[in-house]
């Protein structure tokens, strides 16, 4: 028989679960985590004095509350003191942010994505991290960094196993941006941008308390987030979500994958560009002037609109059906597709999803909006922090 967990064993775990609570909550008093952790008040104490002691949290007396007796002490991260980098690589650009413990976005830079291999596109991220890091604290400390990417991204190492709207394959991400900063960067840790964006909504956005939510990512591609029973659904090898390339239309276009009628080729910028009649444009900005287009009356861009609505009602619908979810958010340029066309996803939703998965999912667009593939970098590159705060 295995022995029960030892009493440092209990206390690690007990930290770990004090600063998750201050990270994820932001300021709390000691009350209330008396309260919200089941823990009596000097467990309380001692755990936030312990992290304390290390500079993760801080604790100070509240403002006057108009109660009788002795104020609780209130709790905060460290968010200036206690930071991680955070950068997403997207078809178009490259963003960097330095993100405080807590979620606090301290700085926030961005450039276009340079063409090529991964290496090329590490290059704008290093000189980023380099220049925001001039302005540190000298007592400050970076726990590491998280990367955002859009592709399919093996879970042990990092590596971007394939990401074909980049046009890479088998990228060491990860590695090479750690290679080139070795002594900022203590650790890189690499995610899907779908799958990141799902756990930051989770986490801080408008998923909270939801426990069973699909975050769809579109822009050029299109992937999922998935969270069921309040875990991330990544799979075996981490490349779980790719569901841009299930096949909806077996006569449809090729995929950049290889194959033919994946959903994304329904779904996706181009599908909508190319039914605006609008070829030759790109990127999000493309893509907004179609919505806009609609809205203002024109036929095209209309029944573009329509038609694409329809597709994503459609493998919505399939989703829902397999996975069960509570709520369904539309990020990336997927928001504004559905925000034009929300009459047709939900009829498809409704003449394709059973009744008892439909009728209580709700549609919903990001609250944390662009940002959110940057906060769930962060939040992955914080994982091992909250998970072992002293260790």
């Amino acid at each position: 028989m295995r022995a029960g967990p030892s009493q440092e064993e209990i206390r690690r775990q007990n930290l770990g679960a004090l600063l998750r609570f201050v990270h994820v909550r932001g300021s709390i008093s000691r009350a209330e985590l008396t309260s919200e952790l089941g823990l009596n008040r000097s467990t309380i104490g001692a755990l936030t004095a312990d992290l304390a002691a290390v500079g993760l949290v801080s604790e100070e007396a509240p403002r006057e509350t108009g109660r009788a007796g002795r104020p609780s002490l209130v709790v905060r991260p460290s968010s200036e003191l206690v930071y991680a980098y955070a950068a997403s690589v997207e078809v178009d650009r490259v963003r960097v942010a330095r993100v405080g413990l807590g979620g606090v976005i301290l700085d926030q830079r961005e450039a276009p994505r340079p063409r090529g291999e991964a290496i090329e596109a590490v290059r704008p991220v290093a000189e980023f991290v380099a220049q925001m890091a001039e302005n540190v604290k000298p007592q400050a400390r970076c726990i590491g960094a998280g990367i955002a990417v859009c592709g399919l991204v093996r879970r042990e190492d990092g590596l971007v196993r394939l990401g074909p709207h980049l046009g890479w394959l088998d990228e060491p991400l990860g590695h090479a941006l750690q290679d080139r900063l070795p002594d900022l960067l203590p650790q890189v840790a690499v995610g899907n941008v779908a799958d990141l964006c799902a756990l930051a909504e989770h986490t801080r956005g408008v998923a909270v308390g939801c426990d069973n939510i699909i975050y769809m990512y579109g822009d050029v591609g299109v992937g999922a987030g998935i969270i069921a029973g309040g875990r991330r659904v990544t799979g075996h090898g981490g490349y779980g979500g790719e569901v841009g390339h299930m096949v909806v239309n077996p006569h449809g276009r090729p995929c950049g994958c290889g194959s033919r009628g994946c959903w994304e080729t329904e779904i996706g910028e181009h599908a909508l560009l190319h039914a605006a009649g609008r070829d030759t444009a790109l990127g999000n900005a493309a893509v907004l002037a179609v919505v806009e287009a609609a809205a203002r009356g024109d036929a095209t861009a209309q029944m573009a609109v329509r038609q694409v609505g329809d597709w994503l009602g459609f493998g919505v619908a399939n989703l829902v059906n397999i996975f069960n979810p509570e709520l369904v958010i539309f990020g990336g340029t997927l928001r504004d597709v559905y925000l034009a066309a929300a009459a047709q996803v939900r009829s498809r939703l409704n003449s394709i999803g059973l009744p008892a998965t439909r009728e209580h999912v709700r549609l919903r667009t990001p609250k944390l909006g662009g940002d959110a593939a940057l906060l769930g970098a962060a939040e992955l590159a914080f994982e091992q922090l909250l998970a072992d705060p002293l260790g």
